[in-house]
Parts: structure tokens; sequence; C-alpha cells
């Protein structure tokens, strides 16, 4: 019996990766261990489930038929193991999280102190801008930024992080320090932007008035650090988000442009395939996550 379960999740995992390779990859054994898996599967019950070739899997009709039935089973087994770990109050395991590029530097504080605190936990980070699918990639946990459209996932609000202009001191020097909107567009700029693109923005006075503003970047970067640095080095104007300017702030190395203007801010989010439960590593996580961003400037609580 526990020889079939296991040789149905492999079955199911087959289907999901679409090929051996990349089975055995997720499954952490051999091309050959899924294979001989596979045939073993196949022999004991008189059935071809798969036709294979060099590019692709395809499947019989029994296989598709199986392949449900082992899916919905192998899903069960998770909801199990996940209600499980909602049992218990310590976070172990691998706790596997995503989070974009531009946030990646707040990952390790924020959760350094819950990998000392708890030995039984391990950390797979996975730094990318791209909305990658999280129950393909097995994700637990990922940070996302602005509206949350897929209903199909649980999201909860962090905090709104606020947005600053900035310029090296030697920079507006130089170049002298704008008076309002209306006259950052004949100053250089660096951005995080596609390459020839103009970058729009939105500000709004104290008072309320706002203003529409159009600049063409002389410097783009898909770096937040890196856009940082050039911004210290006295490159041009670049908008960031304040709390991660702050150590150059408080150094001199940059100082607020149009401190009485502000700009939209941005919404912070946890998101996770779970909507009902979570296990113990993401409920943790997340509150590691908090506590470290109320900490930090800029930062509004939700």
């Amino acid at each position: 019996m526990m020889d079939d379960l296991k040789q149905l999740a492999l079955f199911a995992e087959v289907v999901r990766a679409g090929s051996l390779s990349a089975a055995a990859r997720h499954l952490g054994i051999s091309t050959s261990a899924v294979s001989q898996q596979l045939r073993a599967l196949e022999q004991s019950h008189r059935v071809t489930l798969l036709h294979r070739s060099t590019r692709k899997l395809a499947l019989t009709g029994a296989g598709a038929q199986l392949a449900t039935h082992a899916t919905a089973i192998v899903d069960a087994a998770a909801r199990a193991r996940a209600q499980l770990s909602l049992t218990r109050d310590a976070p172990e395991g691998e706790l596997r999280v995503s989070a974009p590029a531009g946030f990646a530097r707040h990952l390790a504080p924020a959760l350094a102190p819950l990998l000392v605190q708890y030995p039984s936990l391990t950390l797979r980070l996975q730094v990318d801008d791209r909305m990658i699918d999280l129950i393909d990639a097995r994700i637990d946990l990922a940070i996302r930024g602005g509206r949350m459209p897929d209903a199909n996932l649980a999201a909860r609000p962090l905090c709104d992080i606020t947005f600053m202009l900035f310029a090296a001191p030697a920079y507006l020097a130089a170049a002298g320090t704008p008076a309002s909107p209306a006259d950052l567009p004949a100053h250089q700029w660096l951005a995080v932007s596609r390459e020839g693109e103009p970058v729009h923005m939105q500000f709004q006075s104290g008072d309320g008035v706002t203003q529409a503003v159009e600049v063409v970047p002389r410097v783009t970067c898909n770096s937040h650090l890196s856009l940082q640095q050039l911004c210290v080095a006295g490159l041009g104007l670049a908008l960031m988000v304040r709390m991660d300017a702050d150590i150059d702030l408080r150094s001199g190395h940059l100082v607020p442009v149009l401190p009485d203007w502000t700009v939209p801010t941005l919404r912070l989010w946890a998101v996770t395939p779970q909507r009902d439960g979570k296990p113990a590593k993401v409920r943790h996580a997340i509150a590691a996550l908090e506590r470290h961003l109320a900490d930090q400037p800029g930062t509004r609580p939700v």
C-alpha cells in the first residue's frame, strides 16, 4: 500500500513537472530512479501511463485518468501535513521565501533573528522581480508591492512604504536645488525604468496641490541598490524608498529634495498560497517581517 502511494505521488510530480528530469530535480533523486518507479507502477497495474520521447511526455488515456486521482491524493496529503504543522508552535523545516530585488536587502535583518531562535528552521530565498507562480515554485511566503488582484492567493498587508527624492550634496552644488516639481525635468535623472522610456511622477504639496512630472532618465538600472550608489556618486536625482536611503541620509551622503512634496506610497504585502491556516514557519516569518518594518523610517502601518 505504501509503495503504491509513493509511486502515485511520483507519477503526479512527473505530470506536474512535465518531464522525468524536472521531477527528479524536485524530488532530489536521479532520473533513472524516477523512470524505474514509473515502470514498476505501469507493470504492477498492466497499463501504459505515459508515451515517452526525447522531447516530451504524453499521457495515455489511462494516464490522464490516473493523473487526476494521483494529484488529488498528493494535494490531500499536503493539506494534512499543513494542518499538522498548525498544531506546532515552533517553526521548523524549510521556509521558501520570494521577494523582489528591491526588497532583498531587508530580508536578512528581518529573518536572521528567526533562524537564530529556531535551529530546526532552514531558509531558501528566491530574489526575483517576476510574478512567479507560488504553487509551482513551492513558495511559502512572497513579498509583493502594489495591488493584489489574484483572488486565489492570501495577501496580508505589511505596511505602506514612502518614497522621497534624493540627491548627493555635490550634485546639488553643481546643478542647483529644485524649488518645485516644475524644475525637475531640467535635471539629470537616475531611475529604475525600461531603457529609453520616460518616468512619470505625481507630486502633492502639503496644502493638497498636485503636479505631474515627466522626466527622461540619463541612467537606468534594474538594481535599487546600484541606483542608490549612483545617486551617492553625484550623478543625478533619484526617487527612492525612504527606508533604503536611511543610512546615506543620516551620514549626509544624500539629502532630500523637495521634502515638502510627497509622492504616492506603495503597499507591501505578505502573500501565501494558503487561504486558510498557515504553518508556524510562515506565521513566524510574517511576524518577523512586521517587527522589522515597524522600526524602519518611512513606513506606515496599514
